[in-house]
């Protein structure tokens, strides 16, 4: 590939990882990328996790052999068995510099080394030295391989690692220049595609509680009615509201009230993790919510149950009032997110006005259904329902 043919791969490469929605997609961009633009047949990244010792492979790309998936969950490899990875990967670099590309065959040092650095004529033995890599390479039907570090924020990232089988050219020190500067573009990607995982995952997170905020349920509630819509699946909300959290501020100050948000988040998503995928939010000051695509109501019902007990022994407030609305109940035709969001209001607010000990559901409770329905005149009733003898308001 010419000058002109390796500057146009460069910019697909980085267009590809801009465009990428996910990490996952961006790491899949990166190692496709890099292995159009050496000429390889098969492309990995992999990241270094330090508390581990160990490189980590995020996704293969390309023709992969028996074993090796393209978004592996456990392939590891530890740093202490290439030592010529480990060199890199303690060090720090900056104003522009930083470690070189090296390549390494199937066969043994036989090719020219790269620039200096680790596996080059400056590094731990030149290319092709380690034998482990040596043996992997023969053991997939593989000739060479070049390895390129990456490094981000000045610090060692990870690997991106491209080969060719046998039967093609091996690459040569021009090959891990090109390979190094691929790096550096693949790092610049991660960098991006990393700051805009902040951004959503602020976007979409309370900043107390680190629980999902109003957003993210909106979003996800969506998509499940579309769901119970399109297959029927049961779609579960469980809305609750946190009794004494103004006592507490009053009296105790708003630092033991953050306290008490933080103790339920914590309470709620310890229950919460035994629905599969369910999703644990605060919605806004002390009221937060519980969905579910996929568990039966009586599933649901008996971890919001729990909910209800455990809150009650907590040393701050007073407990939690605990409203449930499922399509898997008899709550009638649910054409929309509101809808249900409306039901599962409405029985937090029959428990609260109760002092329920439990939760409240939807369909079970015919005076939720009445308050749900009523519409703009409902506003009275659920104010009344609020303001009842027994009932400790909205905080």
């Amino acid at each position: 590939m010419g000058v002109d043919g390796r500057l146009r791969a460069i910019v697909r490469l980085s267009q590809a990882m801009a465009a990428a929605p996910t990490a996952i997609e961006s790491w899949r961009a990166a190692a496709c990328g890099a292995l159009e633009a050496l000429g390889g047949s098969f492309g990995a990244l992999s990241v270094w996790e330090r508390d581990l010792g160990r490189l980590k492979v995020l996704v293969n790309a390309g023709a992969r052999v028996d074993g090796e998936e393209e978004f592996p969950e456990d392939e590891t490899y530890p740093v202490h068995e290439f030592p010529e990875i480990a060199e890199f990967l303690h060090g720090r670099w900056a104003g522009g510099g930083g470690p070189q590309a090296w390549v390494e065959t199937a066969a043994g040092p036989a090719v020219a080394p790269a620039s200096d650095g680790p596996g080059g004529s400056g590094g731990s033995g030149g290319p092709g030295y380690n034998r482990r890599r040596m043996a992997a390479l023969r053991r997939r039907g593989r000739g060479c391989c070049v390895v390129a570090p990456i490094v981000l924020h000045g610090r060692a990232w990870g690997e991106l690692y491209v080969a060719r089988p046998p039967e093609a050219p091996l690459f040569d020190a021009a090959d891990a220049d090109f390979a190094t500067v691929i790096a550096s573009v693949v790092a610049a990607g991660i960098a991006q595609t990393e700051r805009l995982e902040e951004v959503r995952r602020l976007a979409f997170t309370d900043p107390l509680t680190g629980l999902a905020n109003r957003r993210a349920v909106d979003v996800r509630l969506d998509e499940a009615i579309v769901r119970y819509q399109e297959e029927g699946a049961v779609v579960s909300l469980v809305v609750c509201d946190l009794n004494g959290l103004k006592k507490v501020n009053d009296t105790q100050g708003h630092a033991a009230g953050d306290r008490l948000l933080e103790r339920f988040a914590t309470l709620l998503s310890v229950c919460g993790a035994r629905l599969p995928g369910a999703l644990v939010a605060r919605l806004g000051g002390d009221e937060f919510c519980l969905l579910t695509v996929g568990p039966t109501s009586d599933e649901v019902l008996a971890v919001a149950a729990e909910v209800c007990e455990r809150a009650a022994g907590l040393d701050l407030g007073e407990g939690v009032a605990c409203g449930i609305a499922s399509t898997g109940d008899p709550i009638g035709e649910v054409g929309s997110a509101r809808r249900l969001f409306r039901l599962a209001d409405a029985a937090q607010y029959r428990a609260k006005a109760a002092r329920a000990g439990g939760p409240v559901v939807a369909g079970r409770d015919g005076a939720v259904l009445r308050l749900a329905d009523a519409g703009v005149e409902g506003r009275g009733e659920r104010r009344r329902f609020r303001d009842a003898p027994g009932s400790t308001g909205s905080a």
